[in-house]
């Protein structure tokens, strides 16, 4: 059984700061463990990921996760007790992980959990521009002109913002793949809307250097000892 660690102590033998100062941040919503805001008086194991005022608290000694998984339609990214069809609760792996990111409910492919909380923020963060890939199949046939739009980058109207330039190619009359450097809410799906589409299937098969490849639809395997290197190298310089 893990020990178990009260929270204020966990960020003060860190170098965090003091008791005092942990339990101020609490208290004052800075503190997040597994992706949920921490409670006063709270206990955390070493495979806990915790966030300090937006900044990952490492642990020496914690067994590094990084697994990744083929996830299917009706499976929700979030740690929350209260979703039933939660994605920690659905896995069940023995360690405390979390997912790299979200692929919404009716979206599959590949997504990326971890225990390690530099890990999320380095990919994640939209300033670092990772690329994430993902094949489409629409309601209506690709023209060249989607293709081109889509490329430019669209307004979206309910988040009043414009995407990044992205790389769209056509796979087939209704079918295409985009390469994409930020992750808006439901981004694609947006995007397709907003120009006369619906998105009818979504899934992604790459995140950097890691694919989903021929991995089975609600499996997962550890990633390779190979591409934690490539990953690792091309997260050198990235913000945390």
């Amino acid at each position: 059984m893990e020990e178990l660690y009260r929270l204020n102590k966990y960020l003060s033998d860190a170098g965090v700061c003091s008791r005092r100062a942990a339990d101020a941040a609490i208290e004052a919503g800075e503190v997040m463990v597994n992706g949920q805001p921490a409670q006063m008086g709270m206990k955390v194991s070493s495979s806990d990921v915790v966030f300090f005022k937006g900044k990952p608290v490492s642990n020496v000694g914690k067994k590094q996760v990084l697994i990744a998984y083929n996830k299917p339609a009706g499976i929700v990214c979030t740690a929350e007790k209260r979703e039933k069809n939660n994605i920690v609760d659905h896995l069940n792996y023995p360690e405390r992980i979390y997912p790299i990111g979200r692929l919404d409910k009716d979206s599959t492919g590949l997504l990326l959990l971890t225990n390690q909380g530099d890990l999320v923020n380095k990919i994640m963060r939209a300033v670092n521009a990772h690329e994430k890939e993902y094949i489409v199949t629409t309601d209506k046939e690709i023209t060249a002109d989607f293709i081109k739009r889509m490329s430019a980058g669209v307004y979206l109207t309910e988040l009043d913002t414009t995407t990044r330039k992205c790389q769209v190619t056509k796979l087939g009359p209704n079918k295409f793949k985009i390469i994409l450097t930020q992750g808006l809410n439901r981004q694609i799906r947006r995007m397709c809307q907003e120009l006369g589409y619906r998105v009818r299937t979504l899934k992604r098969v790459r995140i950097m250097n890691i694919e989903l490849g021929d991995l089975k639809e609600d499996t997962y395997r550890d990633v390779t000892s190979d591409e934690l290197k490539k990953l690792n190298k091309m997260l050198e310089g990235s913000k945390n």
